[in-house]
């Protein structure tokens, strides 16, 4: 090879080398964009990149790339990219593992590696990402390469994996190929495996990755995943809950007006007790913040009580009030709340329904005990039920029995949990087990 053949070369890995270290300090900047992720999930995936970062310098002062005939470089940073994509996109919730081996317990075999265990559209489900080239996805194991055992023997391996899981089992297992499958490969994955195709289930296929550079954000990389193959294959059916039925309820009129009556309204009843339907379950600390003579127009009361008197009432948690009307003054929590259950059927387990009756005979105020009437004829109350997942996880101070029994009981009605209980959702997070929940800022009983 001649001197020049090995200077264009070399131009081509700075500019390749150039192109990939960008990509990566666009990746790592979206990552922190990811409100709903975890630290932990964070570092794993910033450790990805600091891994493909390292590669990429080691690469940029490697002679041997100068004499190839036909130098290529292979860089991993798309399918990080992917991976965030996919956790970009609003039906994906609950993450709690990222690019992480799942084991395969009383077996000899390492388990299988899974990019994502979340919730998709309130189902507990598995990623997989390939950001491969089609023409070198091989469907069969290759002989003449040992370590390439073949796509097929992938999903098998995944499939075993995913029916020997409890409390990590998925419902279904969603493969995302960024850049498309040959017909071949789609078709197998159909009659072999059942899969489903579901890219129209994803939004955004055209996406660029940014970075910040002197205070301002500028696109590093505009991608298109518009020929990506998204395939589902369905592990088992949540069970059946459409057969039960639900209590039928018959509210009362208590003429309750505001913001409280609006919130009210907006429940759906079950007309026939049956369960068709989205539905949201309520722990207690969503109770108490609907009820809460806080959320309920008495913010200035509290603001105007001399602090004395404060201290008398509330004794250490007094700071703790003020912070919650100060929050109120801000944004109303009943708007929040209200977004969250507009038509969805609302429903709450016996044990929160026990707990919550006697917080509010306890600490509520004659005007926070008549709301509580109220909004109990509105919200179906269920029998404890929690899911076998949850229940498999085990108990601990973190894990309580009676959380499991309230998050869980959610989990079996495949409903969300509305909590401010965001403590036992993280300890559920770090076993990485996904859970499907919705966040509320906390308000306390004040005896209105």
């Amino acid at each position: 090879m001649d001197v020049y053949q090995e200077r264009d070369n070399m131009i081509t890995l700075g500019t390749t080398i150039k192109e990939a270290q960008n990509r990566c300090e666009g990746v790592m900047d979206t990552i922190e964009t990811l409100l709903h992720l975890s630290l932990s999930c964070k570092r794993t995936l910033n450790r990805l990149v600091q891994s493909e970062l390292a590669f990429l310098s080691r690469l940029s002062t490697s002679t041997d790339f100068a004499t190839k005939s036909e130098p290529s470089v292979c860089v991993n940073v798309g399918h990080i990219e992917a991976v965030v994509h996919i956790l970009q996109q609003p039906n994906v919730s609950g993450v709690s593992r990222v690019c992480k081996m799942i084991g395969l317990h009383n077996t000899t075999s390492k388990g299988a590696h899974v990019d994502i265990v979340c919730t998709f559209e309130g189902n507990p489900v598995w990623f997989i990402v390939s950001d491969r080239n089609p023409k070198y996805v091989s469907w069969y194991a290759q002989q003449e390469s040992p370590k390439n055992k073949g796509l097929r023997d992938r999903v098998q391996l995944l499939l075993e994996v995913a029916h020997n899981s409890v409390a990590l089992k998925p419902i279904s297992i969603i493969f995302f190929f960024s850049n498309g499958l040959d017909r071949f490969t789609l078709e197998k994955f159909h009659t072999e495996f059942g899969a489903i195709d579901l890219k129209s289930k994803f939004s955004n296929f055209d996406v660029s990755f940014s970075k910040e550079l002197e205070g301002e954000w500028i696109d590093v990389l505009a991608r298109s995943y518009q020929q990506a193959s998204v395939l589902e294959i369905n592990i088992s059916s949540r069970q059946d809950v459409s057969k039960n039925l639900l209590p039928v309820i018959k509210p009362s009129n208590t003429g309750f007006g505001g913001s409280f009556g609006d919130l009210i309204s907006q429940m759906i009843l079950s007309n026939d007790g049956k369960t068709d339907g989205d539905m949201i379950n309520f722990d207690t600390t969503a109770l108490i913040a609907i009820v809460s003579g806080i959320s309920n127009g008495g913010t200035q009361k509290l603001l105007d009580t001399p602090d004395d008197e404060l201290q008398t009432r509330f004794k250490g948690n007094t700071k703790f009030v003020i912070n919650q009307v100060l929050s109120e003054i801000e944004k109303p929590i009943h708007t929040d709340i209200s977004k969250i259950i507009k038509g969805r059927k609302c429903v709450m387990c016996e044990s929160v329904c026990s707990e919550f009756k006697e917080l509010v005979k306890m600490c509520g105020g004659v005007n926070e005990k008549l709301r509580a009437e109220q909004l109990l004829t509105v919200v179906v109350v269920v029998p404890d039920c929690p899911s076998g997942r949850m229940m498999s996880l085990p108990t601990t101070r973190k894990l309580g029995l009676k959380n499991k029994i309230v998050f869980g009981t959610g989990d079996y009605w495949h409903a969300p949990t509305l909590t401010a209980n965001m403590g036992f959702v993280r300890a559920v997070l770090q076993t990485g087990m996904s859970l499907f929940t919705f966040e509320h800022r906390p308000r306390a009983l004040t005896g209105d």
